[in-house]
């Protein structure tokens, strides 16, 4: 039996737990969040035990800590859970600080210990097809890329602030879609340019950030991703893209409640996309999070390292120096 312990009671710590405390030989040992009734509430209906991260990570018994907590915690908790022993399974980004993300990796390559990113677009049985596709040649060599990723609406302003920006916070999916699918034979970015501008809401140019983004890329094999973002998207959560080969065209589109389509006299009707992330990745959670524990058990490399998450993490930074410069960014 594996035992875990997770870090945040919150709404992705609530996604994680749940489907840890679901798979077969891992038992949910220990909830640990800073809001007690939050942690007491998850525990009890998990048939878990309330903890502090301290008492956590001083069990001998606890194997795996899964971090669900903010942003701003990561790092220390990834340096931390290493030090003791524990195998890491931790949310995105690894930090905002590319330095401290780095420092992190190394903390985990000297323990000896597995750690993976939650990168749960990898996992997406949509994408994932897709990539199963592209590495099987069905449309030949991959040339450009072309990511669409839209919010339903923007997260309040105080999360914004927190958040590291768009680009760290929003666009960090999309850095790691990009590498996944262009650059899954070792290309790597060599250019880009970002802009960005407040047009859903004003009250997000006060935080000193931007609610939607143009982001363009060029690899060094001279490969092409531009990628599309906003925090507003009436019609729902907009999750799509689709690649480029010498060979054809792979297209992933939406993912709808039902895909049944009304005709009528009055037109054609269907279902909009799932209302937000939460109900668009389900499956993508129960499977990234099974994912890391078999990996885990077999000794294997898991899809989305630490290596993943700093690399995604360095896009971020130039997307974000590239959109306050004006200038594109070289690497």
């Amino acid at each position: 039996m594996t035992n875990v312990a997770v870090f945040g009671a919150g709404r992705i710590g609530r996604i994680h737990a749940s489907n840890i405390a679901a798979l077969p030989g891992v038992k949910l040992k220990y909830v640990s969040d800073p809001v007690p009734t939050y942690a007491a509430e998850l525990a009890g209906q998990l048939g878990a035990e309330v903890a502090s991260i301290e008492a956590a990570l001083a069990d001998k018994s606890v194997d795996v800590v899964a971090i669900c907590s903010s942003t701003d915690t990561h790092s220390d908790l990834i340096t931390r859970a290493a030090a003791a022993g524990k195998h890491i399974f931790c949310e995105k980004p690894v930090d905002l600080s590319v330095p401290r993300a780095e420092a992190c990796a190394q903390a985990v390559k000297d323990a000896n210990v597995a750690c993976m990113i939650g990168f749960q677009r990898r996992f997406d049985p949509t994408f994932n097809d897709a990539s199963r596709r592209l590495a099987a040649g069905d449309i030949g060599n991959p040339e450009m890329l072309i990511i669409t990723s839209r919010d339903p609406g923007a997260p309040p302003a105080e999360y914004i602030k927190a958040s590291g920006g768009i680009f760290r916070d929003m666009l960090i999916h999309d850095f790691d879609v990009f590498r996944w699918i262009l650059c899954a034979d070792g290309d790597e970015a060599e250019w880009l340019s970002a802009t960005g501008s407040v047009l859903t809401d004003p009250a997000i140019t006060a935080t000193g950030d931007v609610d939607s983004t143009a982001v363009t890329i060029r690899t060094r094999k001279g490969r092409l991703c531009q990628i599309n973002t906003s925090r507003r998207a009436a019609y729902g959560y907009d999750q799509r893209f689709e690649v480029m080969g010498s060979l054809g065209l792979l297209q992933c589109g939406n993912h709808t409640p039902t895909e049944v389509v009304q005709w009528n006299a009055n037109g054609i009707h269907a279902d909009k996309p799932e209302a937000f992330f939460l109900q668009r990745y389900a499956a993508a959670y129960r499977l990234e999070i099974a994912h890391f524990f078999e990996t885990l058990q077999s000794g294997g490399v898991f899809k989305s390292t630490v290596a993943d998450g700093v690399a995604a993490q360095k896009l971020a930074d130039a997307a974000a120096a590239s959109w306050k410069s004006g200038q594109a960014v070289t690497f």
